[in-house]
């Protein structure tokens, strides 16, 4: 099986969307869910939400950050170059129905699968806010698309620099201040996503969060990407990766997102070298 890269591009500083041609995993796919590649035979095993689907022509559309030794191999390849691997469409689909008023929220490179669920909530019938946010203007994508995909969509950035200075958040409490929020969803970094369910806990809204802890087999076989929710070890590969917000150990997975950091500096550092010969 072939997985030839079609299209590549970098839409911000250091982030690429590519699309590739992966037909028998786009003939499934839906919202929320995600696959998991592989660049090189040694290479680890990295999970990345479904960006985008073209189902007539088979084509998968991915969004990543190049931070770690495999992404920054992935954004090494050009357009011809195919992927050793893809693996998915893998997880649970994010649950859509008409909720009636559903604000999505999207941190940084998490505004990338928020395309897909924004889209799937809207065409279900809901009024969609969607909140992008990053630390400036030169990390935000996909404005044009999310517009078409939600009802009303709303830009901050820490900076200032386009959009509302400030955080997702305090759109999302001005929102709910002014009508009845019925769902929210938050897609992003995990201090982004706490902050989201701290607000929402107290009003009842119910919310989910797209959890991306580490991840190997993506099957639920070798339990690294276990978390508590509800007091449950849950696994994200297979039990989500949207789970109840108010009800995930956030503290939990973010200290174990540090588990393996001096590992990554240090393929981090090998991969460079590469780079550079």
């Amino acid at each position: 099986m072939s997985y030839k890269i079609i299209s590549k591009k970098e839409i911000c500083p250091n982030q690429y969307e590519i699309q590739i041609e992966a037909p028998y995993v786009v003939r499934n796919a839906k919202a929320g869910q995600f696959i998991i590649f592989r660049v090189e035979e040694e290479g680890e095993r990295v999970p990345l939400t479904i960006a985008d689907v073209d189902k007539e022509n088979g084509i998968l559309t991915l969004v990543f950050m190049a931070v770690g030794y495999s992404t920054k191999k992935l954004a090494q390849l050009e357009i011809g170059d195919d992927l050793l691997d893809i693996v998915g469409p893998l997880g649970k689909p994010t649950d859509i129905k008409n909720y009636g008023t559903v604000v999505c929220l999207a941190g940084g490179y998490g505004a990338a699968p928020c395309y897909l669920i924004s889209k799937a909530f809207k065409e279900a019938g809901n009024k969609v806010y969607m909140i992008m946010g990053a630390r400036n203007k030169d990390l935000i994508f996909w404005a044009d698309k999310m517009k078409d995909a939600c009802t009303e969509l709303f830009i901050t950035t820490d900076d200032g620099s386009l959009g509302e200075k400030g955080f997702v958040t305090q759109v999302l409490e001005r929102i709910m201040q002014n009508e009845k929020v019925d769902y929210a969803i938050a897609v992003g970094p995990m201090p982004m996503m706490k902050a989201v369910a701290n607000l929402t806990r107290d009003k009842g809204i119910y919310t989910e969060a797209s959890m991306n802890p580490i991840m190997v087999d993506g099957t639920g076989m070798c339990g690294a990407c276990r978390l508590t929710v509800g007091g449950e070890v849950k696994f994200a590969c297979v039990d989500g990766p949207d789970f109840d917000a108010h009800k995930i150990d956030f503290d939990e997975v973010i200290n174990r997102t540090k588990i393996y950091k001096d590992q990554e500096r240090k393929r981090d550092e090998s991969c460079n070298l590469l780079k550079q010969g």
